[in-house]
């Protein structure tokens, strides 16, 4: 069966010149279709690094990355966008929401631009979903951290993604903020079948996942099926 998500051998290094830092060492795993992964670590283990990775962000020195079976090492820039448009389902720390778009447009212009149909009522359907229908109308600036978490929610699940990353979601928000926005990503993802891979600093959060891959240096260091707790 094709896995959600296969890497093998893949190294990457950032920088130039004596500033150039080798960030990802070899990592191999495999992620099942419809599993929650969460990558934990010390800061400056490469969990970020690997997820943006894992996401066609950034492009690593050498090995192999299939998503959903597809390679994606032959995609130049504007197929790697195509294919992120429409199969992968990014959330951010930092929201990374249009300041002069309402919540409406900061999640229909993706799906305009992935050329998918109807784009205004999908968004629509899913702010509404994340119980943002109130608030279609707002501007970033006129919402909460936790409301501009779940406008990033929403626009990340509008293109009924197979995968979703997520990057330290709830950093910069308060623990019972963070709580609601995970509930809401965890049934989200329950009801969709979507595979979920989180980088999290939060050991509650990570066990919520059916397993951690523990990254230390560059490298996958243990992996842990959770026995995950309920989400």
């Amino acid at each position: 069966m094709v896995k959600a998500i296969e890497l093998d051998n893949v190294e990457l290094s950032l920088g130039r010149g004596a500033a150039r830092v080798h960030i990802l060492k070899g990592i191999s795993l495999q992620v099942e279709r419809g599993e929650a992964v969460g990558l934990v670590g010390p800061s400056g283990s490469g969990k970020s690094t690997l997820l943006m990775t894992m996401a066609g962000l950034e492009r690593p020195d050498s090995g192999t990355i299939r998503i959903d079976g597809e390679d994606l090492g032959p995609l130049d820039e504007d197929g790697l966008a195509r294919f992120r448009g429409r199969r992968i389902g990014i959330v951010f720390q930092s929201f990374h929401l249009l300041p002069t778009m309402t919540a409406l447009e900061n999640v229909a212009i993706p799906l305009e631009l992935a050329g998918l149909p109807d784009a205004q009522g999908r968004a629509r359907k899913e702010l509404e979903a994340v119980g943002l229908g109130h608030r279609l109308s707002h501007f970033p600036a006129q919402l909460s951290g936790g409301e501009q978490q779940r406008v990033a929610v929403a626009r990340a699940l509008a293109p009924d993604p197979a995968i979703l990353v997520a990057d330290e979601p709830t950093g910069n928000l308060d623990e019972t903020t963070g709580r609601q926005i995970m509930d809401l990503v965890f049934a989200m993802k329950r009801e969709r079948g979507t595979t979920l891979v989180l980088v999290t600093h939060d050991s509650t959060l990570a066990r919520r996942c059916d397993r951690t891959i523990t990254l230390r240096s560059g490298n996958v260091v243990d992996t842990v099926a959770t026995g995950a707790v309920p989400a």
